[in-house]
């Protein structure tokens, strides 16, 4: 991403901050994502909480349904502490049924590594048009995947971002990367921008 691209993004996500952290209704400008519809896969432990709430709380701001899957529909207990219920099994997610398929990270996202319902969700995701993306470690999902190739992404680390690279994604440290149809982030830090790349690329 240039420059200049970079720097468009910068300020659009900046009025998506505004309005997600005040819980207001999208302002005068910025499309609704009314009709649109988005899953958040978490780990069936340790999912990082900021990279779940943060991104969800800001597209459901702006009217996007939002559904957390997992492996696991029991109640999940988050890094931090914060519990989430997911609703679906991952295993039940059809990539059709949604416009954006999201992996979020946290040490316990390794489950998904070399998950095959994982990797076929992601290239099912892509396959289809969708918007695909994951947070600090989970990039390395999409990356066993397959889908990354000729990408440009990031990831949190450096052993991540070496995985990335194996795979035959171009690493960059920026906290947000979008290639496409691909959103990629490099942690908790950049959860809430993460979110506002969300909103925006679905608002499209």
């Amino acid at each position: 991403m240039n420059g200049t691209l970079t720097a468009v993004w910068c300020l659009g996500a900046m009025l998506l901050a505004a309005a997600a952290s005040a819980g207001e209704t999208p302002a005068a400008g910025e499309k609704p994502l009314k009709g649109k519809k988005a899953v958040f896969v978490i780990a069936p432990t340790k999912y990082r909480d900021e990279e779940l709430k943060e991104p969800m709380a800001i597209l459901q701001a702006r009217g996007c349904a939002v559904t957390v899957a997992s492996s696991t529909l029991k109640p999940v207990k988050g890094m931090r502490g914060r519990v989430a219920k997911p609703t679906v099994l991952l295993a039940e997610v059809k990539a059709e049924d949604y416009d954006a398929i999201v992996f979020v990270g946290g040490s316990g996202a390794k489950v998904y590594f070399d998950d095959a319902t994982a990797h076929a969700l992601a290239k099912a995701g892509v396959a289809k048009g969708k918007l695909v993306a994951a947070i600090c470690i989970a990039p390395c999902i999409l990356a066993r995947a397959g889908v990354l190739k000729g990408k440009t992404a990031t990831a949190y680390g450096w052993l991540n971002r070496r995985t990335l690279r194996k795979h035959g994604a171009r690493t960059v440290k920026d906290d947000v990367v979008r290639d496409g149809k691909i959103i990629t982030a490099n942690g908790p830090e950049a959860a809430k921008r993460f979110g506002q790349f969300l909103a925006q690329s679905l608002a499209e």
